[in-house]
Parts: C-alpha cells; sequence; structure tokens
C-alpha cells in the first residue's frame, strides 16, 4: 500500500533495508572525527571510487571538508562497541578513537586495524543534497581482512 512519502516515511522504511556498518572518518590539523554510516556506497570500479553520505551539522563533515580526504571502515561482526561509540556525541571526539587501534592511511586519515575492509579517499566530489554532502572519494589505499561483516536493520546491529 502507498504512502505519502515524508521524513518519517523514510525513516521507517530504510530500517527495513539491511544495510553494511561503516565509520567514516578524517583527520585534518591534528584533530580526528569520525561518525557511524551507512549510507556509503561503491561507484566505480575504474576508477575506484566510494561515496560517503555526511550530516552537515556533523564535526565529521567539517573535517572531511577541510582535510578533501576520509577513510571508510566497514566494520566486522565484532565491532558493536566501535559502531556505538561513533554514533553518539562525545563531548571530546578523539575519546572515540581511544578503545581502538588506529592506523594513519593514505592523506593521513584514520584507518581502524581491525576492520573487515578500509579505504583511504580523497575527496574527488562533492553534492550537497538536503541536509547532507555526498562525498565521491577515490580509493587510494585498500586494507581488508577476512572475518564477518556487521549490518544495521530495524534498530539491531546484526552479523552477516
Amino acid at each position: 500500500m502507498p504512502i505519502t512519502a515524508d521524513a518519517e516515511a523514510f525513516r521507517r522504511a530504510m530500517r527495513k533495508v539491511p544495510s553494511a556498518v561503516t565509520v567514516v572518518t578524517a583527520e585534518h590539523g591534528g584533530r580526528r572525527r569520525g561518525l557511524t554510516a551507512t549510507a556509503v556506497c561503491s561507484v566505480s570500479a575504474d576508477p575506484p571510487q566510494v561515496l560517503a553520505c555526511v550530516n552537515r551539522v556533523g564535526r565529521a563533515h567539517a573535517c572531511i571538508e577541510q582535510a578533501q580526504a576520509f577513510a571508510i571502515n566497514y566494520l566486522s561482526d565484532g565491532q558493536v562497541p566501535v559502531a556505538q561509540a561513533f554514533s553518539r556525541q562525545a563531548d571530546d571526539p578523539d575519546d572515540r578513537f581511544a578503545a581502538e587501534d588506529w592506523a594513519s592511511g593514505a592523506q593521513g586519515v584514520p584507518l581502524l586495524r581491525d576492520a573487515l575492509v578500509s579505504f583511504a579517499c580523497r575527496v574527488v566530489q562533492s553534492l550537497d543534497c538536503g541536509t547532507h554532502t555526498v562525498f565521491v572519494g577515490e580509493i587510494l589505499e585498500i586494507r581488508q581482512r577476512d572475518q564477518r561483516s556487521l549490518l544495521y536493520k530495524s534498530g539491531e546491529f546484526l552479523p552477516a
């Protein structure tokens, strides 16, 4: 049955769709910022590109814009605490990075060492859409491990 497309109806519908859980990170001027995100996807294989949709009011947005670089860290099924830490506001955003082991990737972006897959990217295009900016990144570095993916559906984290 069709329903009117408003913001709340859209959110309810999207909660039904399982999505890979990522932490999008950036570093600029010694400040690391990050957020939990499911609005990420591949764009192109040649050249390798991905995109991340980032809310313009979040601290990570300004950091990505200034650095013109970001990382997408796909989480494994054992990394629910990481997803939770980066999904809430923190008085000191650097505290989110304290509990895990991070490496500095291409362009200085923070890469989660135990992530399922990490992409270090430089921004090649950005587009403001509604409340978010779509950052398209050219992949400069890939790290990967053999683990199970973490999904998010209906407000719950699930192993893939």
